[in-house]
């Protein structure tokens, strides 16, 4: 079994795979919402306090709180709930879908937990993640940001950073929105292009009517 580990807190999340069926007894017969005490997964997890929020089985269906079972089950489901996306329903419409029950068994292939209470070990999970500072994407957005004008460009107000995600590479934010002199020159070709097939299209019609009258 899967365990998705996460914590609120610091937004750190990863999955660990335990495969001892002695460790993995400690959350059977469990059901979502139960707190259950992490020492059995190891020392760095002792007195490690988890919420089980949910799972899916290994056929993929989700685990759904409010059903008393270990088994699956086929429920009227609305739009946009646990076990049911919706794509093409109308609004009131219900489609009957499987759902697995809100009690944990070995079926379950992948275990949601939450950590409710941090222990006497500090581990990756309680290391606190570095926050990084979000502009504002759309170009009017950034000028009330800055106080400036709408004349004034606003690549010199903005500064490169770090990407750690991509080996350390330096990245400019993306301006959305932005009216530059080759957009403005864009919009003018495609508007005079337009116009142009406009009047082709016209000519050609009296050209074919024309056509048609002399052969009548």
């Amino acid at each position: 079994m899967k365990l998705n580990i996460s914590n609120p807190s610091s937004g750190f999340q990863k999955i660990i795979d335990v495969e001892d069926e002695n460790i993995l007894r400690i959350f059977y017969d469990k059901k979502i919402f139960s707190e259950v005490i992490g020492t059995p997964l190891g020392p760095e997890w002792k007195n490690y306090i988890f919420k089980i929020t949910g799972g899916q089985d290994k056929q993929g269906f989700p685990m759904k709180n409010g059903i008393f079972t270990s088994k699956r089950v086929k429920l009227l489901l609305k739009k946009g709930s646990i076990g049911c996306r919706g794509f093409g329903m109308k609004k009131g419409e219900r489609c009957r879908k499987s759902v697995r029950g809100c009690i944990v068994s070995p079926e379950i292939s992948v275990l949601n937990l939450k950590i409710k209470k941090k222990g006497e070990n500090p581990n990756e999970f309680t290391n606190e993640k570095e926050k990084k500072f979000l502009f504002p994407k759309r170009s009017s957005k950034l000028r009330k940001f800055f106080s400036i004008n709408k004349g004034d460009g606003l690549s010199k107000f903005m500064f490169d950073y770090i990407d750690n995600s991509q080996k350390k590479n330096k990245k400019t934010p993306r301006i959305q929105r932005l009216i530059t002199p080759n957009l403005i020159q864009k919009k003018r070709f495609n508007l005079k292009s337009k116009k142009e097939r406009i009047l082709s299209s016209k000519n050609n019609l009296k050209e074919f009517g024309k056509l048609l009258y002399r052969k009548i």
